[in-house]
């Protein structure tokens, strides 16, 4: 049975609610009734005489209808208290409350995060499910910017809206390398890997070259007694990544050169676990300089060829030669990303091609939730080569505070300049840096730093667990919604939530999860595929 409002609010809180009105302006037409005519008094604030009685009982009842087409698709169950000692205010409070007026009213509107503004945006981004890509910006005569010739400065505080494009990008990037590993992570022992199709995410791309790490040692044979099931999570040799070019016209125009792509994945198997775990800094064996060292396990990993397979550093120098040569007399870059141990395995790459030939073209790396890799050394070493290095990275992160421990390493590259600085005055200088060249633990990152923070997100919980944290996903939600290091998530977010709230069900906030089952996701996850890479963010 329905009740009509307007013949059911005492006439002492019709006095109260038209007083309350007093503070709106009129308006050319009525947003509840807009049947009714132009008002004279438009310009003029209202009195409690401009509306009668009828007047006010007939815009309640169109109030009433309007929340209830809302409610018939968005049902909500609206819990009255009884009246304490049966005071007609508290009856008319009641039901102006049950009316949920906040709504319609700015001056009584719910938190932001319950708004419907809010939460049609968020059933926009749990909708999306088909491929989308924003408008590119030609980055002409402006690509070595973006590539990193200065470092990005300028650019990321707060973040320009081309840079983010090209960050996402190169992370959806590495999405690709995951995806290409975990649909067919075995390798034969007997013969050589057949050719590996990769869906990558930005189709003027080509797939050149596939990469493989191996791993320096084994496990004992009684592990496939105990654990016969194990199957590829044991194997020696993985597929890492691969090699790409961009292979179309209009791109190439756009980007203002031709680029090849390196994108290498994170830990997956277990030999790759005992690798991160072989935390001793030891030499690079190309160096003539005994100060530079790197992370033993990543090293492994890079230079230790397999049974029918090159090592990773033997592959893509071959393969950077060979595109070299191919496009010859072209405006080249070379852009490493990598995730996680890839990220870690990026620097090293990069180390590795930086000198394999004359003129090599400008190397950027783009790397997400990275660990160090080593030492100050290795950090000069990089600098020397001109390898430009953007390490995006989360503050709730742990693993890019590991491994070992840290000697002179600010927060930032100033903190750190400012602690260099102070060194040199400082009498104890000389025995400081003899400490950190010769502790088998003092690591040092390299590069220019990108900082995201979970709780920033809307979405996320701001105590997110470990995974969440490091997440290839959540990182790219981050960034995407990054505006500056004192601006909130951005408004205008346009990254789909599908993956991050089937991943991170746990992490997200109650109420997007509730939403989110609201809106039959998981009905849509079933009927409609989920793309291998999600839709890149608006500028």
């Amino acid at each position: 049975m329905q009740i009509g409002v307007g013949h059911t609010l005492p006439a002492q809180n019709l006095h109260a609610f038209q007083a309350r009105r007093a503070s709106f302006k009129c308006r050319q037409t009525s947003p509840l009734n807009p049947l009714t005519k132009p008002n004279p008094c438009s310009q003029k604030p209202l009195s409690s005489a401009c509306f009668s009685t009828e007047s006010t009982r007939q815009h309640l009842s169109n109030l009433e209808k309007l929340l209830q087409k809302t409610n018939e698709a968005e049902p909500e169950q609206v819990i009255t208290k009884p009246p304490i000692n049966g005071s007609i205010g508290n009856k008319g409070k009641g039901l102006l409350e049950g009316l949920n007026l906040s709504r319609i009213w700015p001056e009584t509107k719910a938190a932001e995060e319950m708004s419907p503004r809010h939460l049609n945006r968020l059933q926009r981004l749990l909708s999306k499910s088909n491929m989308e890509y924003s408008p590119r910006n030609s980055l002409g005569s402006r690509w070595r910017e973006y590539h990193g010739c200065n470092d990005w400065s300028g650019l990321l505080d707060p973040l320009d809206e081309n840079l983010r494009r090209e960050v996402v990008r190169y992370g959806e990037f590495v999405q690709a390398a995951y995806h290409g590993f975990h649909s067919n992570p075995a390798m034969s022992t007997n013969q050589a890997p057949l050719p590996r199709h990769v869906a990558l995410p930005d189709r003027s791309y080509k797939l050149t070259k596939s990469l493989y790490a191996t791993s320096s040692i084994g496990l004992p044979d009684w592990v496939d007694d105990v654990a016969p099931d194990l199957g590829w999570m044991t194997q020696r040799s993985s597929w890492i990544g691969y090699v790409a070019v961009c292979d179309d016209r209009r791109e190439i125009q756009r980007m203002g050169r031709r680029d090849i792509v390196i994108a290498l994945r994170g830990t997956a198997t277990c030999m790759e676990w005992a690798e991160n775990l072989r935390a001793q800094l030891v030499r690079i064996p190309e160096s003539d300089n005994p100060t530079q060292k790197v992370e033993c396990g990543f090293l492994s990993l890079h230079k230790t060829p397999g049974t029918h397979v090159p090592s990773l550093a033997e592959s893509v120098v071959e393969e950077v030669k060979r595109l070299m040569e191919t496009y010859k007399g072209e405006s080249l870059s070379i852009t490493i990303t990598g995730h996680s141990l890839g990220a870690a395995l990026s620097l090293l790459v990069a180390d590795e091609i930086s000198s394999c030939a004359p003129h090599v073209p400008p190397i950027a790396v783009f790397s997400f939730g990275g660990p160090r890799v080593g030492n100050k050394g290795f950090v000069n070493r990089l600098n020397e080569k001109n390898v430009k290095v953007l390490r995006i990275v989360n503050n709730q992160d742990l693993i890019t505070r590991v491994p070992g421990i840290f000697i002179g390493e600010g927060s930032n590259q100033q903190q750190q300049e400012d602690l260099q600085k102070k060194q040199r005055n400082d009498s104890f200088g000389k025995v400081f840096n003899m400490i950190d060249n010769n502790n088998p633990w003092a690591y040092s990152h390299i590069g220019t730093e990108l900082r995201v923070d979970t709780k920033m997100s809307p979405y996320l919980k701001p105590d997110a667990d470990i995974a969440c944290c490091h997440d290839l996903e959540a990182y790219l939600h981050l960034v995407d919604g990054f505006l500056s290091s004192n601006c909130p998530f951005r408004s205008n977010a346009k990254r789909s939530l599908v993956k991050l709230v089937n991943d991170q069900r746990s992490n997200m906030k109650q109420l997007y999860t509730h939403k989110s089952l609201s809106l039959n996701l998981e009905r849509d996850r079933l009927r409609v595929p989920i793309p291998t890479c999600l839709p890149s963010p608006s500028r």
